[in-house]
Order: C-alpha cells, then sequence, then structure tokens
C-alpha cells in the first residue's frame, strides 16, 4: 500500500498542496486551515518526507544534546527536560557521548558542520579556551549546560552548585554533625571546581575545620567506594558530603563494609537529588541542582536561538534545593 501524498492531503482538505505545507512547516496559517489539515493528516495517516522537508527547508529538524556519561542518572533526568520542549517543537533529539576528555567535546562541537543536527545543547565536563573557541565558530546554534565564562558570549544555564554546598552543611550542622568530610571528583572539571569552591566557602563560613578532603578519580560509584576505603581507614568523620549521588552510594557500600551504620554512625549526603538517591538503601539526602529545569532552560534557549540567531545571549542560573531522605538523621 503506498504512502498518502501531500497532494492527497490537500484534497482531502479542500486546501492547496502550498497551504498544506505552510502548515505542516509551522508557518503562519489561519486557525480554519490549520484544523482542517490536521485532520486530513491524521484521518490519511500522512508522514511527511523528513528527507524532502528537510532540503526544502534548510533544516534537519534533528537537535543533539551532548553529555560526559549517558549512563549518570542526572543526564538521563536532563535528556528527558530537553527531549520534551525539543519534541513539542517538533524535533528528535539525538543524544551522544563526549567523554571526560575536552579534546573529544571540540571534536563533537566541530563535527556540526556536518549538517546533522540544527543545534546542540553540551553538557561539558572540562572547558577550555579551544572548546569555546569552536562553540563560538559552530556552524549551528550551542546552548551550553554548564559554566563557562561570560566572556564566552554564548547562551548558558547551571547550577548554583557553591549554594549548595551551603545547603548540605547547614543541614549537617542542625543535625549535629560538625567533623564533616568532602568527597569530590576531578577537580579540572567544571562540577568539581563548583563543588570544591562551594565546601570550602562554607567551611570557612562556619569556621569548620574539615574532617578530610578526597579527589576521587570520577564521580562514579566506584570510584566512591575506593574514597570511602582511604577515609575510612585513615579517620572517622560523623558526616560526609559527596559532589554527586554514584559517589555518595559508593561511599555508603563502603561504609557497609566497614560495619558503620547510615546515618547513626555516619551521615551522607550527595548531590543531583537523581532518581538514584530514592533507590538507594536507606535513601540518600541529595542537594538537588535542578537538573530536570536546566534542560527545560537549556532547550528552549536552544529552540530561541534557532529563531532568532540575533539577540543577546543569555545566562541562566538554576538555584538548588535540599531533598532530606534517612541518610542524614
Amino acid at each position: 500500500m503506498s504512502r498518502p501524498t501531500i497532494a492527497e492531503v490537500a484534497r482531502a482538505a479542500g486546501v492547496s498542496v502550498a497551504s498544506v505545507s505552510r502548515v505542516l512547516n509551522g508557518l503562519p496559517a489561519t486557525e480554519e486551515m490549520v484544523v482542517r489539515v490536521q485532520r486530513a493528516v491524521q484521518e490519511l495517516g500522512y508522514v511527511p518526507d523528513s528527507r524532502a522537508r528537510s532540503l526544502k527547508v534548510g533544516r534537519t529538524f534533528q537537535l543533539t544534546l551532548a553529555v560526559a556519561d549517558v549512563g549518570n542518572p542526572v543526564y538521563v533526568t536532563m535528556m528527558r527536560a530537553v527531549e520534551e520542549v525539543v519534541s513539542a517543537a517538533g524535533y528528535r533529539l539525538v543524544v551522544t557521548t563526549t567523554g571526560s576528555d575536552v579534546v573529544d567535546e571540540v571534536a563533537l562541537v566541530r563535527g556540526m558542520a556536518r549538517g546533522y543536527a540544527d543545534g546542540l545543547v553540551i553538557s561539558p565536563l572540562r572547558v577550555d579556551d579551544d572548546l569555546i573557541k569552536s562553540i563560538r565558530e559552530c556552524d549551528v546554534p550551542v546552548v551550553v549546560a554548564g559554566n563557562v565564562p561570560a566572556s564566552a558570549g554564548v547562551d548558558t544555564v547551571r547550577a548554583n552548585s557553591p549554594k549548595g554546598m551551603a545547603l548540605a552543611v547547614e543541614h549537617l550542622l542542625a543535625k549535629g554533625r560538625d567533623r564533616i568530610a568532602f568527597v569530590n571528583g576531578p577537580v579540572d572539571t567544571v562540577p568539581g571546581a563548583a563543588r570544591a569552591k562551594g565546601f570550602a566557602d562554607a567551611v570557612k563560613q562556619y569556621k569548620l575545620e574539615a574532617a578530610g578532603t578526597i579527589e576521587a578519580d570520577d564521580f562514579t560509584f566506584a570510584a566512591g567506594r575506593a574514597a570511602g576505603r582511604e577515609f575510612f581507614e585513615t579517620n572517622r568523620p560523623n558526616a560526609v558530603i559527596c559532589a554527586n549521588d554514584l559517589l555518595a552510594v559508593g561511599v555508603m557500600h563502603e561504609l557497609a563494609a566497614y560495619g558503620l551504620a547510615v546515618p547513626a554512625d555516619v551521615a551522607v549526603i550527595g548531590m543531583d537529588d537523581s532518581e538514584l538517591a530514592e533507590q538507594s538503601f536507606p535513601p540518600l539526602t541529595s542537594v538537588n541542582l535542578g537538573s530536570a529545569e536546566r534542560g527545560r532552560r537549556a532547550a528552549e534557549l536552544l529552540l530561541a536561538r534557532i529563531d532568532d540567531d540575533t539577540r543577546k545571549p543569555k545566562r541562566i542560573v538554576v538555584q538548588p534545593t535540599l531533598s532530606v531522605r534517612r541518610s542524614t538523621p
């Protein structure tokens, strides 16, 4: 059975082929025309030829989301939010992994010149001058879900990690935990640098002496377990803040291996407030850095940039909240 054609849609709707094309491409049309075309499309089961549409209007109607690790729950949350916004605007979303090497991030941005997508949301783990230059010179609009200098002149959406760290420290102090340790990921990364600064500022603000700081090799469960072993062979904090939920769950596993109870012996707080925080045992108190909100705002900025590439770049900061669960008393 042959596929319905745009001419058949036009006949069924009682309008011209040009009118059908206007409606399908989201161009201005009367409400009556839109209703008639959409009804005909539904009745006939018409599916637009995306390849022909792309050639005609100069778009692929495809957008890319690039993250460091698609297996990290925080990126899954962000991906769902981005997809919800762009699909409502008629775009498909392609998700790709950059890894942790800035060279791979640069290669991906430069590869956008191949024309397989109309825009890019990138959440870089590491940022350098070469990456910023490639974003500025990219052939398609780019929005950064992360922190880049204002001088970069690009649309950005970022979390307020330092404030999130302050919320975690305040909560632990209110619960009588004052020997607070910190497990971070690599400090040469965007989140690692922001969270290290946040912890240092909070310790200084409350006139505390940190019970230890460890820079893990990565932001993973395995790195959290390794960090936990290092901590509890040398000292015994009564609370640990971790730079993300994967690290925190790894630390809790290691605490259990040492026969220590959470939160009775050691309170644990993560960051990101991902699905993993609710699924862990005990459920993990975590700083919500607004990953879904950041995804939504980044997608909206990208669509706005596609529509008007001349507008002034926006820098959006999403504020954190604390989700309290059973890993803190």
